[in-house]
């Protein structure tokens, strides 16, 4: 006999008192039936009225918005994006909040994932618990950063541009996205119809004029003439084999960092924060410290950013192997490190092509993983090879934190932890760790 479906709680109100910040962009509370909500919109400390969005009857837990704020935390502000707030625009987690708030709201995540996950206290992992600002965006209470150098903006069926609501697939149509760095905004993607288009991804390079805009028709659509407020070239995505063909223009951006310029072909990966590229590769080699000569590992490469960096400090008598599992960021990565004898770049998964190569030890190793982590067993093979140092960079607290723990099961210990606000006004955050042989005297 057939189970009776679940009654759903979808639009049930619940007046709560809001507990601590979870990972993913809201804050845990419960009704008083001992029903856990996960509430966005909402702050530590607040009593709310949280409407129920997700969720049913005996659920384990409920998402819902906080709609009336009935006491409010002294680190709440009004929304200063006019389509933030509940129901609406799902790109930003934390406009509600003040900038050093949501600054603390992500170094409580990131201490939680690390207790939780790893059983690491901050002072055990070499973290002074705070989350840094980028260059430039220390910004007052009620100003947004405009950082974002690509986006992604969704289409609605009549043509306009937006963005999508949370955890849906409806669009919010918007007029200009506050998040969006000026080279973006500037293109004025939003003023014009996109009729048959699925997407229209932005791309404003740094530290060059280049601007492209990706083009993702809806099926049978055929593509609109592209004429926008700056220069930019035109790519589209093919509809049956996802890849990406250039219409005009170059196919490539070139992006600054490290003093050396990068070749970022069809929408591949580069970090969206301006200042991230070189933040990081900053981190990266202040915890590293490479030396002349030594051997060095760039895992899950991307177009070479860390691979550069480091043949540029371990010379003509180090050696620099880089991974990627992407062919045409494989290829831009070839092109960018072609300058270096002793640079190589291998195609495929980390976790397959790292034993095909026979190494066995190393001196140095960065890893970059995607934001589900490296997982155990690429731990345990990377803390095998011996490296003095190992510098890894997350942007998923919970996906270190595991990975953490993997490599003290290896012998590792977490030299230092520097956390960065490279993603304000959402819940995202990204850390480097750099880890050496727990044997190591501190």
């Amino acid at each position: 006999m057939q189970a009776e479906p679940r009654k759903s709680l979808v639009g049930e109100e619940y007046e709560v008192e809001v507990g601590p910040v979870a990972h993913g962009g809201h804050c845990i509370a419960r009704t008083s039936e001992g029903q856990v909500l996960f509430v966005r919109h909402a702050l530590p400390g607040e009593r709310v009225v949280a409407r129920v969005t997700e969720g049913e009857e005996g659920a384990r837990f409920l998402r819902a918005d906080a709609v009336t704020v009935l006491d409010a935390s002294k680190d709440r502000i009004d929304e200063p994006c006019p389509f933030a707030g509940p129901g609406r625009c799902g790109g930003c987690d934390w406009q509600h909040a003040k900038p050093g708030a949501q600054r603390r709201l992500k170094a409580d995540v990131i201490a939680e994932q690390l207790q939780h996950l790893a059983g690491l206290t901050p002072e055990e992992a070499g973290w002074d618990g705070t989350v840094l600002p980028a260059e430039g965006d220390k910004v007052p209470a009620g100003q947004v950063p405009a950082w974002r150098t690509r986006v992604q903006y969704a289409v609605t069926a009549d043509g306009r541009a937006g963005l999508r609501r949370h955890r849906s697939h409806e669009v919010e149509p918007i007029d200009h996205c506050m998040i969006a760095a000026e080279g973006v905004s500037e293109l004025g993607i939003e003023k014009r119809a996109w009729t048959g288009m699925d997407s229209v991804e932005a791309i404003a390079a740094t530290g060059s004029q280049d601007r492209q805009v990706i083009l993702t028709p809806k099926p049978g659509a055929r593509l609109p003439l592209v004429e926008l407020d700056r220069p930019v070239s035109v790519l589209r995505v093919d509809e049956r084999s996802g890849g990406v063909h250039r219409v005009h223009g170059r196919p490539f951006v070139r992006e600054r960092a490290d003093g050396r310029t990068h070749r970022v072909g069809n929408g591949g990966f580069w970090q969206v924060h301006p200042k991230a590229a070189d933040t990081l590769v900053t981190a990266v080699m202040q915890g590293l410290l490479p030396r002349k000569g030594d051997m060095a590992l760039d895992l899950y490469c991307g177009v070479g950013l860390f691979a550069g960096a480091l043949a540029d400090r371990v010379g003509d008598q180090g050696a620099v192997l880089g991974i990627e599992s992407g062919k045409r960021a494989v290829e831009d990565a070839r092109h960018n490190l072609a300058e270096f004898d002793r640079v190589r770049i291998e195609q495929g998964k980390v976790e397959s092509v790292l034993p095909r190569t026979g190494i066995e030890e190393v001196d140095l190793i960065v890893l970059d993983p995607p934001r589900a982590g490296a997982g155990r067993k690429t731990v345990e093979h990377l803390a095998s090879l011996g490296a003095r140092r190992i510098a890894y960079v997350a942007c998923d607290p919970a996906a270190l934190a595991r990975d953490l723990g993997y490599f003290r099961d290896g012998g590792y210990r977490v030299r230092t932890l520097r956390a960065f606000d490279l993603f304000p006004m959402t819940s995202h955050v990204e850390c480097v760790a750099i880890l050496e042989p727990a044997g190591k005297r501190p």
